[in-house]
């Protein structure tokens, strides 16, 4: 089975208006709420390839019950500890040009709700895989991660890690499966100046790094410059398609899932990393999670570059 935990979910608002002023009432034109967070965007998209999977994390209140609701409408196991508090709501207004963004901090979870999680998760076995993505809430510090990563060797299943917490070089050498960071987390992970990266074989080198300390494969997503995938036999990487940006919020999201989806349906790395690009570019050029419809066309625009032969002789 496929399991997605999201500590930190939330319902986002999206919002527009014609004009935005301070101390008067403002009356949208349009608004949009939608369940998320990192793993919980990796489940509807798995869902929409057909990938059965189960969400796990902390949900609370009227907030997390609307969640859980649409999870379960799209046809989405579930599987959460229910806190106390209320899980929070995230509001985007768009006014003209000016975009606003308020990122509330959600409820405080507590041990027992934590410990909770961790039994549910030691329950998994051998032929199970976890994903781990998003922001730590309040009360949780990153030795979570390890207790899970420490929990995929013991049990077995595979863990896929999207997490920005340094925390992360802990788990390395648990073996993860995945992770995936972004150019900017890779560079605060290893102390580097994130314009370094603008080399690729700067890039290269950190990422083997991440290799070398104990991960099994690593891609990196790097916005309109495409993705990097390495492993220890390759290094791949693709261009990204060109297209109108609506909301990059959710692009690496689905870039993850439908890769680790694409792995899970037998398709080759380079297809996946071909597929999985050309998705990520899908839900960066609409306003939610892409349905997928127009992968196909942007998958011919998608150039796939093997960097292996070069890395090797360098």
């Amino acid at each position: 089975m496929i399991y997605t935990c999201t500590m930190n979910p939330a319902i986002d608002l999206f919002t527009e208006f014609e004009h935005f002023e301070p101390h008067v009432v403002n009356r949208s034109v349009f608004e949009d709420y939608q369940a998320n967070g990192k793993t919980i965007n990796i489940s509807f998209m798995l869902k929409k390839m057909g990938i059965e999977n189960c969400a796990t994390g902390f949900l609370g209140g009227f907030t997390g019950k609307y969640i859980e609701d649409e999870l379960r409408r799209a046809g989405i196991d579930t599987d959460f500890v229910h806190i106390d508090g209320i899980t929070r709501i995230n509001t985007f207004i768009k006014a003209g040009e000016k975009e606003y963004k308020a990122v509330n901090r959600g409820p405080v979870i507590d041990e027992k709700a934590q410990d909770a999680l961790i039994a549910k998760i030691s329950g998994l076995e051998p032929e199970d895989l976890l994903f781990v993505s998003g922001s730590l809430p309040r009360g949780v510090n990153g030795t979570i991660l390890k207790r899970i990563s420490e929990l995929s060797v013991k049990k077995g299943f595979r863990l896929v890690l999207d997490v920005s917490a340094k925390t992360l070089l802990d788990c390395l050498s648990d073996h993860p499966f995945l992770i995936k960071p972004s150019d900017e987390e890779l560079a605060a992970w290893l102390d580097e100046d994130p314009t370094v990266f603008e080399d690729d074989v700067r890039l290269i080198d950190a990422a083997v790094q991440l290799l070398n300390k104990g991960a099994e494969r690593v891609l990196v997503s790097r916005g309109e410059k495409g993705t990097m995938y390495l492993d220890r036999d390759r290094v791949l990487q693709t261009t990204a398609p060109r297209g109108e940006v609506v909301n990059t919020a959710c692009a690496g999201d689905t870039l993850l899932g439908t890769f680790v989806g694409s792995l899970l349906q037998q398709k080759s790395i380079e297809d996946a990393l071909i597929f999985a690009t050309a998705a990520g570019s899908s839900t960066a050029f609409t306003a939610g999670l892409s349905d997928l419809k127009d992968v196909p066309e942007l998958m011919q625009q998608v150039k796939l570059i093997n960097d292996t032969e070069g890395v090797r002789k360098s």
